[in-house]
């Protein structure tokens, strides 16, 4: 029975080790590294499974570009693939580049994919430029009238400033400058009108790709349409303005003439108070005058006299008055 059993423990044990070191060690990715010529050892591959590298991403690609004739190294794509890279879409941006004819070393393809850019769709659109597509952009030219453009942007990517270089919001930002101060220049908003290529002209002359990831091609007004009367609405609203400023100034001159008139009004009233109160002195002081003998009964018959008098008078002058303005009248 013993006799047995061993043979069977010696076969399951076999068998054990060979599922385990199959798991382990990637026979079928190795022999078929040794199919395409690619020189990578077992205890490679088992050195990449210790550094928690998988294998296929490693093997694969190097197989790759091998056959496209680019000289690799293991250590090259195992390097980058740590240090969190995309192996497959570098060697995939390095066989499109040779094949047009771009030159893109490997460490530069790496720096440019760890920056977080897509290489591969780099070196296409070095190829095969890109159209940028800018919104409406309103500009005012010196006449007041609005210009409404629109412009369409050919670029191709620049690989050697692909590392550091800004995006096509920047190539945006700065057309739209371009044609706001090309505009702004122009005397009269025909003239924007029929020459709409002296835009694109004066936009491309000012270098706007310096210091940006692309080559700028072309600059083509796609669009360009009048807006709005923007200096006749400023004249206008300069006018609304203008006009509640002096309202303003006249609602405070008129404040000033109603208070001023006011403060003549408590003048008078206090000059009528004192002339009254003086009127009211008089009694007393003629009374005071009989009492002491400084004023005769006489006096004072006298003087009523001649008020009555100066009464009279006062009144046949102004009747005659009213008889002469009649008889012009009639």
């Amino acid at each position: 029975m013993f006799d047995l059993i061993a043979p069977i423990l010696t076969i399951f044990v076999i068998i054990l080790g060979l599922t385990i070191f199959l798991s382990f060690v990637p026979i079928g990715l190795w022999i078929s590294a040794l199919a395409a010529g690619v020189n990578v050892g077992i205890f490679n591959l088992v050195g990449m499974r210790l550094r928690r590298v998988v294998p296929s991403r490693i093997v694969s690609p190097l197989i790759k570009a091998r056959k496209a004739g680019l000289g690799l190294t293991v250590n090259q794509l195992e390097a980058h693939y740590l240090a969190g890279g995309n192996v497959d879409r570098v060697i995939n941006s390095l066989i499109a580049a040779q094949r047009a004819e771009i030159d893109l070393s490997f460490e530069r393809a790496a720096a440019i994919d760890l920056a977080g850019r897509d290489v591969l769709e780099a070196v296409q659109m070095s190829v095969n430029p890109k159209v940028i597509e800018t919104p409406v952009i309103a500009a005012v030219a010196k006449d007041g009238i609005e210009v409404k453009a629109k412009a369409r942007v050919t670029v191709r990517a620049n690989i050697a400033r692909l590392v550091g270089g800004a995006g096509e919001e920047t190539i945006i930002a700065r057309v739209g400058e371009g044609i706001v101060t090309t505009v702004g220049s122009s005397e009269t908003h025909k003239e924007v009108l029929e020459n709409p290529d002296s835009i694109s002209r004066t936009v491309l002359n000012k270098g706007l790709d310096s210091g940006t990831a692309f080559e700028i091609l072309s600059i083509d007004i796609a669009d360009v349409d009048v807006g709005r009367n923007i200096g006749a609405q400023l004249q206008t609203d300069q006018a609304e303005a203008d006009k509640r400023i002096a309202q303003a100034k006249a609602e405070e001159r008129r404040a000033m003439a109603v208070a001023k008139e006011q403060e003549m009004k408590a003048s008078v009233q206090e000059m009528r108070a004192k002339v009254v109160e003086a009127e009211a002195e008089v009694p007393k002081a003629m009374a005071d005058a009989l009492r002491t003998g400084n004023l005769g009964v006489m006096d004072y018959f006298g003087m009523q006299n001649i008020q009555a008098d100066t009464q009279m008078r006062d009144t046949i002058s102004k009747s005659g008055k009213i008889d002469v303005t009649d008889k012009n009248n009639k």
